[in-house]
């Protein structure tokens, strides 16, 4: 491992610290009991908190300060005063597990983080009131930041496109498992409202609390969308190539779902019948030596090495955006988080 990958990973451990520290005091379990004990459940699990990370390193970028030198709940601003940037990360967070809780519901997946999913776990009510409850508060959370009016309205602003267009990409996830003919073109779409924006929200979200100009604003959710639709990409790698183990659910599962990726759209195009290449419709019942088999059938393809290139390409592009932050510190961690997410193994 590089000294340069050391340090980010360093960098995510430290704000992944921060914010769980934050989540039982802003998040603790009420009355009704089962209801916040399930709302907790995924975010206690574990995550890596990439997102939420990203965030608190622009913000630090944005007013050129030594990485966790300033209080992330007193943390000033470019025209002056203070706002609360570590509750507009836990908006981020806890939206993000909104959206997984929900995801596992309607793939009605068995596991999430190495745990059962929360409908499993609990039941299919519980989970759904569990996923309402982290959406409502990550805007509880966005409205508590203390910074200026009208720029908490232009976070929530985003914070809410956000959310709309996470549901429009995740209609066009189910609408594209029906569907043979699928161009790369529209799976990048469908990509960047599934899982960039939410990227992109978290790191132009801080530039706009913090009272940068539009430019910097519109430049930071740009390298949001780039790495974000990057991450998407090595996460349908890491479903194919990663043991289920350390993957936390079942390895090739978007495979046996018919989910279009950009390695399955490739392999198409060259030929492959993909939809025959395991021969089970049920997760539960697909075995190690079938996925082994199809991933090879992939590889031949040259479909894996298309696609990890592919998030390469973008994260090159991600990485360009950044050039509106000053040079420092955090913007050399940020740069190293874009190479991390296309180079993780989980």
């Amino acid at each position: 491992m590089s000294e340069g990958y050391q340090q980010v990973e360093k960098a995510i451990l430290a704000r992944r610290e921060r914010v769980n520290e934050a989540l039982p005091e802003e998040l603790p379990v009420t009355r009704p009991e089962h209801l916040y004990e399930a709302t907790r459940y995924l975010l206690d699990a574990g995550g890596k908190r990439l997102r939420p990370t990203v965030l608190l390193l622009v913000a630090e970028s944005l007013l050129d300060v030594e990485p966790l030198s300033v209080d992330y709940r007193d943390f000033p601003t470019l025209t002056g005063g203070q706002a609360d940037v570590l509750s507009a990360a836990l908006a981020i967070e806890v939206i993000q597990t909104f959206t997984l809780i929900h995801d596992d519901i309607m793939d009605d997946d068995d596991l999430r983080r190495g745990v059962p999913a929360v409908h499993k776990e609990y039941d299919l009510s519980t989970a759904i009131l569990a996923g309402d409850t982290l959406y409502s508060k990550a805007f509880e959370f966005l409205l508590e930041t203390g910074a200026a009016d009208d720029r908490s309205v232009a976070a929530n602003k985003r914070l809410a496109k956000t959310c709309t267009r996470i549901c429009e990409g995740q209609s066009l996830d189910i609408e594209f498992e029906q569907r043979d003919a699928v161009t790369p073109d529209e799976y990048l779409e469908m990509v960047e409202l599934k899982t960039a924006v939410l990227y992109g929200a978290a790191a132009s979200i801080p530039a706009t609390l913090l009272g940068a100009d539009e430019e910097t604003v519109e430049a930071l959710y740009n390298h949001g969308l780039d790495v974000g639709r990057a991450f998407q990409i090595q996460d349908d790698l890491l479903d194919l190539t990663t043991p289920s183990e350390k993957l936390g659910k079942q390895r090739g599962s978007d495979l046996v779902e018919n989910k279009q990726t950009l390695v399955t759209l490739h392999a198409r195009q060259q030929g492959v019948a993909v939809e025959n290449l395991v021969d089970t419709d049920s997760v539960d019942e697909v075995s190690e030596a079938e996925i082994d088999e199809a991933v090879a059938t992939l590889r031949e393809a040259g479909s894996i090495e298309y696609a990890r290139n592919r998030a390469q390409e973008l994260v090159t592009s991600g990485k360009e955006n950044l050039e509106v932050l000053p040079d420092n510190e955090a913007r050399d961690l940020l740069d190293g988080i874009a190479n991390y997410l296309v180079e993780r193994e989980y």
